[in-house]
């Protein structure tokens, strides 16, 4: 038996990327700890980051190519007769419809990936598919609609300087579960407590979240109500004379339009429909306007929701008309180390209505349909049907809209090939499973977390346990798989990759030639060694010869940092006019829509999604350490609601919605707002066909079975989980 030795890496499960120490022998991870010199999460560390060795020795982790035999079984194959196999899958589709019968999902996971996260925009550009589906029309979609108005770039996102602001509102988000969504921060709920100690923190949000416990106010509203309570802000700040352009005033259009709008929205004629007070919407407004410095951050509760974009967009709009866009202490733009290719400016339009989808007739948005169309274009026979489903890091059969359909539809398919390490809801469907990597096996640096960063940091490690010989990193699976979807047959990965590489050293403003001679192998590790030459400190292949590449950051194992965000709205707006559009006419239009919603009638219940710091999405749900214990795939329900419904605490429950029902056990309890019940997402590990043993007795039940196809923000497509009205009733008795 060898000593112990330490490996010095990041945690690749979310923005926060916190370092860590992982304890190894033998082959054998035996501690994670926190790394107490990581300069950039100091020492910070939650339960997650802590089982990335469980999920590296998980006994149920394909590690293995998966074929379909002919009895119907996934059986183990080498890479090359699963390669064939694809091949042979994939051709037939496009041989007989051609490739418009094929598309692809992207799920989050990709975004964590060192490789896929890298070459995902490669695989697209090779495969030739006219459309692509990916879980942002299920999370973020409605927000970078917002930023592609208001900025010109979808991808441009602004984050609050939490560590500079004195007044904080935290809307639809509950950090200390998640941590920071679009928000890298280490240990967000302890920078909410120094806000605190500076000045004020609101959370704005159905549910007296965890976030809570870090704030100094909790105002509840009602799902799908955010964008009325924000206009109502506006009102008091334009009625009262509280608006401040400040540093921006000659970069900012729409001002007239925006107090236009926000005339007919005064705090008293929201205030039921929000179920919040209109004294108290006065005063959040006269406060955030009074502040020094001042951040409003909305995250996932505001985006997927009906009024979504409208949520998402109103508060960069408060933000910056009271001088807090673009200020320290305000909302800001990351400066990373080394840049993002979803950031850049390099020509690529954002556009709208450009196709329509064949069932629905629903507008494209952004180059992408809304997820709940997926089953539909899979089920419904005629020219255009799909036939082919290349699925990479995500289980859609989970968390897309009108799951159930989704689920039903996936056998159908003619060619379904999923690049995933678990054998999942999704992928027990595919036809080929392509293994890709523990995060052990990886190296980490986030190709598009540091583009959301609270500062400019840089961390890089290496693989701790490289992967056998025999298997192509993740770049060359995503790599072949586009040439067939394309139909090129046999290719030469690595000139694919030279050719890929060149073009974009030459739109960094780098001579491909010298690019490629300074770092000569393919694959992931010089895109990332480009990104940081190219970037803001980057040596630019010896042009500042003092500057960083990723030799000199691989010295570093604790991390660089370069200090806070900075103001930048000169680099970052991209408008032809040079302007930030308060009032985009795609967005204002949906008004019309929102202001209708004050006048129908409310729902009895509505439903609300929700996270656990032991949960992330589904992924995490077969680590007995993080899913043992009290059950959390419970229904949250005020006692009032319970009480009307006739539903006691730890009997089940029946929740129903227009699309489906589901049985869960009650959990009454007086931090949900009445009229607002709570599911947690990413559970339903109970179909048959998976393995995930320890997921499989902790089952839980699948929240988007309730999740209409076509409850979505109009103006986005992104679909509106959250608001879903159901009704609840005692299971027992009530037929299935």
């Amino acid at each position: 038996m060898t000593d112990r030795q330490i490996h010095i890496r990041s945690c690749s499960l979310c923005e926060a990327m916190c370092g860590l120490e992982v304890h190894h022998a033998d082959g054998e991870v035996k501690l994670i700890r926190p790394n107490r010199n990581d300069v950039w999460s100091k020492g910070y560390i939650c339960p997650k980051g802590t089982v990335l060795g469980h999920m590296y020795a998980d006994p149920d982790r394909v590690r293995r190519p998966l074929v379909r035999d002919a009895a119907g079984n996934l059986t183990e194959a080498s890479w090359d007769a699963a390669f064939e196999r694809c091949a042979e899958l994939l051709g037939g589709v496009r041989d007989t419809y051609g490739v418009e019968a094929i598309t692809a999902y992207f799920g989050n996971a990709t975004g964590f990936n060192y490789s896929i996260s890298r070459y995902a925009g490669m695989f697209l550009q090779l495969a030739g598919m006219p459309t692509v589906y990916t879980s942002g029309t299920i999370d973020t979609w409605s927000k970078n609609v917002a930023c592609q108005l208001m900025y010109g770039h979808s991808w441009r996102i602004p984050v609050p300087d939490i560590d500079h602001t004195d007044f904080m509102v935290v809307q639809g988000a509950n950090p200390s579960a998640s941590q920071g969504s679009f928000m890298g921060c280490p240990d967000v709920s302890g920078a909410l407590d120094l806000v605190r100690e500076r000045g004020k923190v609101v959370v704005i949000d159905p549910r007296r979240s965890e976030t809570c416990a870090h704030a100094d106010q909790w105002l509840p509203v009602r799902p799908g109500t955010d964008a009325l309570l924000q206009l109502a802000v506006l009102n008091v700040l334009f009625d009262e004379e509280l608006v401040r352009l400040g540093h921006l005033a000659d970069r900012l259009k729409g001002v007239d339009d925006v107090r236009a709008i926000a005339a007919g929205f005064p705090p008293e004629r929201v205030a039921e429909a929000c179920g919040a007070d209109a004294g108290a919407i006065r005063t959040l407004a006269r406060e955030f306007a009074a502040a020094e410095r001042a951040a409003w951050y909305a995250r996932i509760g505001t985006c997927n929701q009906e009024f979504g974009t409208l949520a998402s967009w109103l508060p960069d709009v408060i933000c910056a008309l009271t001088g807090n866009l673009d200020a320290v202490g305000g909302m800001m733009w990351a400066k990373p180390v080394a840049w993002s290719m979803l950031q850049q400016d390099w020509g690529f339009e954002g556009g709208f209505d450009r196709w329509r989808s064949r069932v629905r007739d629903i507008p494209e948005v952004l180059g992408q349909f809304p997820m709940g169309c997926l089953a539909e274009e899979i089920d419904t026979p005629g020219e255009g049907q799909l036939k082919g489903l290349v699925v990479v890091g995500g289980n859609p059969v989970l968390s897309a809209p009108n799951s159930d359909r989704l689920d039903k539809a996936l056998p159908l398919l003619e060619a379904m090939i999923s690049v995933d390490n678990a054998l999942n809801e999704t992928s027990r469907h595919a036809h080929v499973v392509l293994p890709g990597l523990a995060a052990l096996e990886q190296h980490f640096y986030s190709e598009m977390l540091w583009g959301w960063a609270k500062r400019s940091a840089a961390k890089y490690a290496p693989p701790l346990f490289p992967p056998s010989d025999d298997r192509p990193d993740e770049w060359e699976i995503l790599t072949r798989l586009g040439a067939m979807c394309a139909g090129l047959g046999e290719v030469n990965v690595a000139e694919f990759d030279d050719l890929y590489f060149s073009a974009l050293a030459e739109l960094a403003g780098a001579d491909p030639a010298m690019a490629l001679e300074a770092s000569p192998l393919p694959g992931p590790e010089r895109l990332n060694d480009l990104a940081i030459r190219t970037g803001p400190w980057g040596d630019r292949y010896g042009e500042n010869p003092d500057g960083l590449n990723l030799d000199k950051l691989k010295e570093m194992p604790d991390g660089l940092d370069m200090g806070p965000m900075v103001p930048q709205v000169d680099d970052i707006v991209v408008n032809a006019d040079g302007k930030i559009d308060l009032a985009p006419e795609r967005i204002t239009s949906d008004i019309g829509r929102l202001e209708a919603s004050l006048d129908r009638p409310d729902a009895s219940l509505v439903l609300t999604s929700r996270r656990h710091v032991r949960s992330n999405n589904s992924w995490m749900h077969n680590v007995e350490v993080l899913v043992r214990g009290k059950d959390r795939c419970t229904l949250l329900i005020h006692p009032d609601d319970a009480a009307d419904a006739g539903v006691a605490d730890g009997e089940l429950a029946r929740v129903s919605s227009s699309n489906g029902a589901v049985e869960v056990p009650v959990e009454i309890s007086d931090q949900m707002y009445p009229g607002v019940v709570s599911l947690p997402h990413g559970w339903g590990h109970d179909k048959p066909g998976t393995r995930q043993s320890v997921a499989s007795r902790y089952a839980g039940v699948n929240y988007n079975v309730l999740v209409p196809p076509d409850f979505v923000d109009a103006p986005s497509g992104n679909a509106a989980v959250n608001g879903v009205p159901v009704t609840v009733a005692p299971a027992s008795g009530v037929p299935a």
